[in-house]
């Protein structure tokens, strides 16, 4: 292949790489609102949950502000100290 083949290819490779961390970003984003949503109807605190769930108030503060990519676990845990399902908290991803 030629030089500009190459440099084409790369700048889309790595233009895809960009849109993927954005959907990324944007989809943890949405998780951490619709998980705080759910915390406030439920009316717990950030700290309240953290004990609940056996996590510190920052990494639940993380979580909400889309700052952290969660396990299936650590989702499971969330779920279970709010007294609802991963399918719930996932439902603001459809």
């Amino acid at each position: 292949m030629k030089k500009a083949t190459y440099t084409l290819l790369f700048i889309r490779v790595v233009s895809y790489s960009f849109i993927l961390l954005m959907e990324k970003e944007a989809i943890l984003k949405k998780l951490g609102v619709r998980i705080s949503e759910i915390r406030k109807e439920k009316g717990l605190t950030q700290e309240k949950l953290a004990h609940t769930v056996g996590k510190d108030r920052q990494s639940i503060q993380r979580l909400e502000a889309g700052n952290m990519n969660p396990t299936y676990f650590y989702l499971r845990e969330i779920a279970d100290g709010l007294g609802t399902t991963v399918s719930e908290l996932l439902a603001a991803l459809a």
